[in-house]
């Protein structure tokens, strides 16, 4: 099942102990699916310094650069959260992801090796003959890999810093839907179209696919995905905490 908590090693001392915690605290909060029903939100400081096993000093540092990039909110005598899009702020982050997505599988067509591509392929190829609905959580893992890994393959560097600011949400989303109206299987179809058409070279068409997967996601959260009513209740939730 995808992680509903986050899930922290330990910080050995060291004179980078800030940015190591930083950089611990954002890998676990990416590695979690916040917009699972079940999402435990808010971060317990008394908690994290023991799992992370460090004074609190370092960790609120972690928190307040945290919560300059948008990822967590301070709530004054309730805690810190982690913070959830609105609807309408995801269906826009998925179409500023179809845009980079697309654009690095045209990059892919022209600059990647064949070696490269094929390691797309290799992602795939165990999926085709799986009964995938059995294997969901492997099969989610695999589907984000494979979204990360186009974008690595672009070789355009400020592309890929553009989508990690992204990866967070898009990550929480895509596992939370995958299992959803046979997303799966069509995800696994989808995939190797796209596949065929990098191995072809075929610039127009791989990037014509790459984006009409993304915004086929963006369609299925603007029809099914209701946060809004979440976001209330988490808002209630926020207000009843000492």
């Amino acid at each position: 099942m995808p992680s509903l908590k986050l899930k922290v090693t330990p910080i050995s001392q060291s004179v980078t102990l800030k940015q190591r915690t930083y950089t611990a605290l954002k890998v676990a909060i990416e590695q979690m699916n916040i917009y699972d029903h079940n999402a435990q939100l808010r971060l317990d400081e008394r908690v994290l310094s023991q799992q992370f096993g460090i004074s609190r000093t370092p960790l609120r540092e972690a928190l307040a650069r945290l919560e300059y990039e948008g990822l967590v909110r301070t709530y004054p005598r309730r805690g810190v959260f982690l913070i959830r899009k609105s609807k309408s702020e995801i269906l826009d982050m998925i179409t500023l992801w179809a845009a980079l997505e697309s654009m690095a599988a045209r990059l892919i067509t022209l600059d990647a090796s064949d070696s490269e591509i094929a390691t797309l392929r290799e992602l795939v190829a165990k999926y085709e003959d799986k009964d995938i609905p059995a294997n969901l959580d492997e099969y989610s893992d695999s589907n984000i890999e494979f979204h990360q890994r186009i974008l690595k393959l672009s070789k355009c560097k400020i592309l890929e810093e553009t989508a990690a600011g992204l990866f967070m949400h898009m990550r929480a989303i895509r596992a939370r839907t995958i299992g959803e109206d046979d997303r799966a299987f069509r995800s696994v179809v989808d995939h190797s179209h796209i596949i065929s058409a990098l191995e072809a070279r075929d610039t127009e068409l791989a990037e014509r696919l790459v984006r009409e997967h993304t915004l086929n996601l963006r369609s299925h959260v603007e029809r099914y995905l209701n946060l809004n009513i979440e976001e209330h209740q988490l808002s209630n939730k926020t207000k009843g905490i000492a």
